[in-house]
């Protein structure tokens, strides 16, 4: 997993509540065994007219010019800003392989789904929750200069636009880490590898019938 220590970049402003995993990644997509190649697909009803499969070529799909994605300002955007209660519906770990492979690297909003939310940490994405105030101030930001971009420290956990400090935020701990250390779930437990090795070794000796083929 990429390790998260700053990240600056251009915000893309989806003003919608309530965005769910299936606007984020719909549920044919799901269909695919690969956990990477997700990109093209993110918001893939909003962001095109026809519909698609796995097996779509993205490439022939007609844009939605309305939609903020397609708009050329916000080409390479890393930093999504949303509203309230983002990530709601299914628990599809696929809404944020998508973020992931597009190259979104951060999300705020006021509030997030749970499950989304933890997913996120798992691929190196960070959300980050901050006030309505502070995302409404955003937005406004974000429309009166389109194509606006920010910096995001984890060292300090804040966030900061023109060189100035915009807002603090708060995250587990535990998490800021992993993200810090680019360790998802398997390599934390890898780094206990050799205390599990021990124990089984131990187990081994002191239990040996719970080894025993029938």
């Amino acid at each position: 997993m990429q390790a998260f220590n700053s990240h600056a970049g251009i915000v893309l402003p989806l003003d919608r509540n309530n965005v769910d995993t299936d606007a984020i990644l719909p549920k044919q997509y799901l269909k695919s065994i690969s956990k990477f190649g997700y990109g093209d697909w993110l918001f893939d009803d909003f962001r095109y007219l026809d519909e698609g499969e796995v097996t779509t070529d993205t490439s022939t799909r007609r844009l939605n010019p309305d939609f903020v994605l397609n708009d050329p300002i916000y080409k390479g955007a890393s930093i999504l800003l949303a509203r309230d209660n983002f990530g709601c519906g299914s628990s599809r770990e696929h809404a944020v392989w998508a973020f992931r492979d597009y190259g979104i690297r951060a999300l705020i909003a006021p509030s997030f789904a749970d499950i989304f939310y933890y997913n996120c940490f798992k691929n190196g994405i960070l959300p980050i929750t901050l006030s309505e105030d502070i995302v409404d101030n955003l937005f406004q930001l974000c429309k009166a200069r389109p194509g606006l971009a920010l910096s995001i420290n984890l060292e300090t956990n804040e966030v900061h636009c023109d060189g100035e400090k915009l807002a603090s935020f708060t995250l587990d701990e535990a998490r800021r880490q992993n993200l810090l250390q680019g360790k998802d779930d398997i390599a934390l437990t890898l780094s206990h590898a050799k205390d599990i090795k021990t124990f089984e070794d131990n187990l081994v000796k002191k239990e040996p019938w719970l080894f025993v083929d029938i």
